[in-house]
C-alpha cells in the first residue's frame, strides 16, 4: 500500500514551524510524526502539503493510497485500523478524519460516500504550536517503546551516577562521563553519536537524537528533546529542539519549541511563567491575534533560521518567525515577524539576500548544502509574511 501524509486542517495554527516543512516534519518525542508512522506502518511515506513546499517534499500516488492526517500520532491500534482500510473506507475520530482509502482514478473524495470506521480510544494530536512540548513528555515516552523494544542498550559507563539505569537507552557511539542521569522520573535516550559533557546533570523524559550534544554542567529538567545535530546548554525545561539548532551556553530555555537551523546567544533566557500567574496567549497566525493557550508556563516559539544575540530577553509566550535575527537591550515584543532584523528598540527588513548568505555558512559548517529549493522556500516565506512587517 502507498501512504501518504496530508498536512489536514491545523497547518496555519502550527506556523511558524509549518512554514518551512510539512505537519508530518515537526519532530515532538524522539522521532518526528513521519519517522513514527514509517516505523509503525514499515513502509515510507510521501507528503500532501502546501504548493510551494512540493518541490522539496513531494508527493507519490500510485493505484491505490491512503491518505494520513499527519497531526495524529500513530499508536498500535489506530495503524491496524488503518492498514485494513478498503475502498470508500475511512477512520474517524471525533469529527475529524485520520484517514481514508483512495485510488489515482477518483475524481473527488465525498465522505458522505465512505464507510466511516471509529477510532474509540485514547489518540494524541498536535493541534497548536504549544502541544509540540506540552505533549512532548508523552511523546519521549511512546517513542522509546517504540525505538527500544527487543533491543540491547549500550551499556552506561561506570563513572555515571545513575538512577533507573533500566529506563535508559544508549545508541552506538554515544559519549559520556561523569554525569547525572535520573530516569525515575522517565526514559532517557541518547541517540548515535551524541555526546553529554562532564558535569551535566539531566533528568528523564529526555532524548538526545543522533550527533547531538549537551555542554559541560547543563541541567535539564526532563520533557526535554534535542534533536539530531542540536546543542544545549546552560538550564533547559521541557523544551524541543527540531535539528541542527544550537542553545548551548548558559542562560535559561523553558516550555519552548526551536525550529532548525536556530542559534541562542550566551546568557540569553526566556521568561516562561507571567508575574501574575495568569494564562499565557501566544500569537496564532490562524487567527492573526494571541490565542489562549490554556497554558501556565509558555516560553518561546522559534522558527528555522532565526538567531538571537547574547544576553537576549524574550517575554512568556513569544513567537518568532523565520529567519528573523535578534539583538540588543530590553524585551523585543511578544511577536517578531519573519526576516526581521532589530529588537526591542525596533525592527528593519533581513532582506533574503543576506539571510541566505547567513544561511549558507550556517549549514556548510554541518556540512549541509543550502539548496535552490532552501531559498525557494525561504522567498516564498518572505513574500507571504511581508503584511507582517512594517517596511
Amino acid at each position: 500500500m502507498n501512504y501518504i501524509l496530508f498536512d489536514g486542517t491545523v497547518r496555519n495554527a502550527l506556523l511558524p514551524f509549518t512554514f518551512t516543512r510539512p505537519v508530518a516534519d515537526i519532530r515532538v518525542g524522539i522521532l518526528t510524526i513521519r519517522e513514527k508512522w514509517e516505523k509503525y506502518l514499515g513502509a515510507t511515506t510521501t507528503t500532501l502539503t502546501e504548493e510551494y513546499l512540493m518541490e522539496k517534499y513531494p508527493m507519490v500516488e500510485m493505484e491505490q493510497n491512503i491518505m494520513i492526517n499527519a497531526s495524529f500520532l500513530p499508536n498500535a491500534k489506530l495503524v491496524s485500523l488503518i492498514q485494513n482500510l478498503v475502498t470508500n473506507q475511512a477512520v474517524v475520530f471525533g469529527e475529524e478524519i485520520v484517514a481514508f482509502h483512495t485510488t489515482d482514478t477518483q475524481e473527488e473524495v465525498d465522505f458522505d460516500q465512505y464507510d466511516c470506521v471509529v477510532y474509540d480510544g485514547d489518540l494524541m494530536q498536535i493541534e497548536n504550536t504549544w502541544d509540540i512540548f506540552s505533549k512532548n513528555d508523552r511523546a519521549i515516552r511512546e517513542d522509546f517503546e517504540l525505538l527500544t523494544a527487543d533491543r540491547v542498550s549500550q551499556p552506561i559507563p561506570k563513572s555515571v551516577n545513575v538512577i533507573a539505569p533500566e529506563n535508559i537507552f544508549i545508541e552506538a557511539g554515544a559519549k559520556f562521563e561523569f554525569v547525572t542521569l535520573n530516569a525515575a522520573t522517565g526514559p532517557i535516550y541518547i541517540g548515535t553519536n551524541a555526546e553529554i559533557m562532564e558535569g551535566s546533570v539531566i533528568r528523564g523524559p529526555f532524548a538526545l537524537c543522533e550527533s547531538g550534544r549537551v555542554k559541560l554542567a547543563t541541567k535539564v529538567y526532563g520533557a526535554t528533546t534535542v534533536g539530531p545535530h542540536s546543542v544545549i546548554g546552560g538550564e533547559v525545561n521541557n523544551s524541543v529542539l527540531f535539528g541542527y539548532s544550537n542553545k548551548g551556553h548558559d542562560g535559561f530555555l523553558g516550555n519552548s519549541v526551536l525550529g532548525e537551523w536556530c542559534n541562542i546567544g550566551a546568557d540569553s533566557n526566556n521568561s516562561n511563567l507571567k508575574n501574575n500567574y495568569e494564562e499565557v496567549r501566544l500569537w496564532s497566525y490562524e487567527t492573526e491575534g494571541f490565542a489562549k493557550t490554556g497554558l501556565q508556563f509558555c516560553g518561546l516559539m522559534m522558527g528555522d533560521h532565526s538567531k538571537c544575540g547574547i544576553n537576549t530577553m524574550f517575554n512568556t509566550g513569544t513567537v518568532v518567525g523565520v529567519s528573523a535575527n535578534i539583538f540588543g537591550a530590553g524585551f523585543p515584543r511578544n511577536f517578531v515577524p519573519s526576516y526581521s532584523w532589530g529588537g526591542a528598540s525596533g525592527f528593519t527588513t533581513y532582506i533574503t539576500s543576506k539571510a541566505f548568505q547567513t544561511a549558507k555558512i550556517v549549514m556548510a559548517r554541518r556540512n549541509v548544502e543550502f539548496t535552490e529549493q532552501d531559498a525557494a522556500i525561504l522567498t516564498h516565506v518572505f513574500e507571504e509574511t511581508k503584511k507582517y512587517r512594517k517596511e
